[in-house]
Formats: C-alpha cells, sequence, structure tokens
C-alpha cells in the first residue's frame, strides 16, 4: 500500500486502501464535538464554582453522569439505526414498578421480582420493535403510545393494588441486601464515595462500543440506520436488528429500576416522565444524528458526563436550579452545531 493520504487517489489505485491520517480519523469521530464541549464546561464550572474540583464533587458528578449514561448508551444505538423511543424514560419506572409490587404481594423474595421484572420490560422493549417493524408507522408514534400506556399503567396499577402513589417498603425482604449490593451499592475510594452504577455504565458502553465497531450486528446497525430499504436490498435482516435494538434500551431501563428501586425501597408511580429526552439528549450532544446512521456510544457517555456536569456544577455555583433547562438546551444547540461543522470538516478533507 504505497498510496499517500490526499483528497484523490493517484490512478490505478485502489481508493479502498488508500491510508488515513489519524488527524482526518481524529476529525471523523462522531464524538469529537462533545469531548470539546465537555472541556469547555469542565473549565467553566471549575472557574465558577469554587466547590466543584473538590473529590467529594468528582464522585457526586459522576453518580449524576452513570445514572443517565446507563440509558444513554442503548438509546444512542437505536437512533444510529434510526429510531426513537419515547418511553425509556417511564419503562424504568415500570420495571421497578413490577419488581416491587410482585415481590410485595406474591412471594418472600426479592430476586423472583426481579426477575419477572426483566421479562416484562423485555417484552415491553419487543412490543415496541414488533409494532414498529410490522405497522411500519414512525418510532414516534409508537413510543409515544407506549409511554402514555405505561405512564396509565404506572399509576393505575399501583394505585390499585397498594391503595397509593407509592409501593409498599420491602427492605425488610428476603434477597434484599444481595440485591442492593449488585444494583445500588458504593465503595469508598481516597474519600470520594463511588456507585456500582459507575460499573454497570461503563460496561454497557463498553458492550455497545463492542458491538457497533466489532460485529456484523453493529454494521446492521449502520446499514438500517442509513436507510432500511437499502439495507434490506442488501441482506440485512432490519425487523430482527430494530426488535434487537429496543431491547437492548429495555435491559438498560431494567438496570436503572432496579437501581432506583433497590436506592430507596420504594418507588414512586409518576417517575421517570420526562428523563427519556434526557437520554436522546444524551446522545445527540455525544454525536448521535437524529437521522441515523452516524454515532457513536462513547460519544453518549460523554454526553451524559455533560449532563452530570451542568447539573451538579449549577449546585455548587450556587444558582438557581431553574437555570439547568437553559443550560440544557444551549447545550443541546451548541452541541448539535458543533457536530455538524465538525463532520462537514471531516467529510471536506476526505
Amino acid at each position: 500500500m504505497t498510496a499517500a493520504s490526499g483528497s484523490s487517489s493517484p490512478a490505478g489505485t485502489d481508493e479502498r486502501l488508500l491510508r488515513t491520517s489519524p488527524l482526518r480519523k481524529l476529525l471523523g469521530r462522531p464524538e469529537l464535538g462533545s469531548v470539546v464541549g465537555a472541556l469547555a464546561v469542565f473549565l467553566f464550572f471549575a472557574v465558577v464554582a469554587d466547590s466543584f474540583l473538590r473529590a467529594t464533587s468528582f464522585g457526586t458528578v459522576m453518580y449524576a453522569a452513570s445514572t443517565i449514561g446507563i440509558m444513554a448508551a442503548p438509546v444512542a444505538l437505536l437512533m444510529i439505526g434510526g429510531e426513537f423511543d419515547l418511553s425509556a424514560g417511564v419503562m424504568v419506572t415500570s420495571s421497578a414498578l413490577v419488581s416491587s409490587m410482585f415481590s410485595y404481594q406474591m412471594t418472600a423474595n426479592v430476586w423472583v421480582g426481579v426477575f419477572v421484572s426483566l421479562l416484562v420490560t423485555l417484552a415491553i422493549g419487543a412490543f415496541n420493535g414488533f409494532m414498529l417493524t410490522r405497522t411500519r408507522l414512525p418510532s414516534f408514534i409508537i413510543t409515544l403510545g407506549t409511554f402514555l400506556m405505561l405512564t396509565g399503567l404506572n399509576l393505575g396499577f399501583t394505585k390499585l393494588i397498594s391503595g397509593s402513589v407509592s409501593t409498599k417498603t420491602i427492605g425488610n425482604m428476603e434477597g434484599f441486601p444481595s440485591a442492593r449490593k449488585l444494583f445500588a451499592s458504593y465503595w469508598t475510594v481516597g474519600g470520594v464515595e463511588l456507585k456500582v452504577t459507575l460499573l454497570w455504565w461503563a460496561g454497557l458502553v463498553a458492550v455497545a462500543t463492542w458491538i457497533l465497531l466489532r460485529t456484523r450486528f453493529g454494521n446492521w446497525i449502520f446499514a438500517v440506520g442509513g436507510g432500511a430499504d437499502a439495507a434490506r436490498a442488501v441482506g440485512v435482516p432490519v425487523i430482527r436488528t430494530k426488535i434487537g435494538l429496543y431491547l437492548g434500551v429495555a435491559f438498560a431501563a431494567w438496570v436503572s429500576g432496579q437501581h432506583l428501586l433497590f436506592s430507596y425501597d420504594v418507588v414512586q408511580s409518576g417517575e421517570g416522565v420526562g428523563n427519556e429526552l434526557i437520554y436522546i439528549i444524551a446522545a445527540v450532544i455525544g454525536g448521535c444524528l437524529i437521522t441515523g446512521g452516524y454515532g457513536s456510544a462513547i460519544g453518549s457517555a460523554v454526553g451524559a458526563f455533560i449532563f452530570g456536569m451542568t447539573s451538579k456544577g449549577i449546585v455548587y455555583a450556587e444558582w438557581n436550579p431553574d437555570w439547568f433547562k437553559f443550560f440544557l438546551g444551549a447545550m443541546l444547540l451548541l452541541a448539535t452545531l458543533l457536530n455538524a461543522w465538525v463532520r462537514k470538516r471531516a467529510e471536506a478533507t476526505k
């Protein structure tokens, strides 16, 4: 391979074998804009909030980022595949409610409820994928319907079974300590409290990145996001791919739901509404295109980290939390513009 990097290939040289400079590879990464944004947000709060750089603050920021990042990773894969899931936020609460109420009403061991919750949550994800691929309606419509149904079911069943808007406490049931250890434990390193959600977050991002970059299923995700009809024409199993992506979101919702339950041992039925937009915004800030076919799981992690820094940085700066929504909108707009600019620069240098 003797071809030098350039805008055109020498005569007789296969352009697929052209070497790409490290700078071009860097400019082509979807998460580049979000990394620049994360650095800017970090420097901003480091200047305006004295307590932001304390070690204890780092643990708080990382915990906030991890609770978003666990969901943002599979949501990013779904967006790369060209679809949305507006039921993701409420699905987390549904998962926690099923686990809690089934354990309390039907068994004496919380692990039975945890397992039933996994099956129910995966069934919700499969329902979204099945309805999307069978009806060919936009995922916005399908998952908006699921969102509304789950919101009503969460409130209705909780009031019907528990007699209030929250579940009964399960903290004294068999299996609760071991389940809390898996989903809601923490450890202290150098005076910094680190939650187990960091391990779930890192694991999900690593698996999602491996799937995207090292497996045939990852190629299928990019293909269906770039154009489902074209992908189907070359043999990509579009239906199986999209249902698989919705199952991935459902699994992450189950993990987040169990963390919610075993952190407090009770669940409020109205929680989770609005979080689906946060997961989508984290993925967009991380470089995912709304139109599909472009993005990365690592970018979603950076987007979640920006969320964590902003939500806690405003507190450390002793500002009114009402400003969080303003920063949220500004970050989304700036990240989208920056990502579009970086992508154009990368394409211009090819």
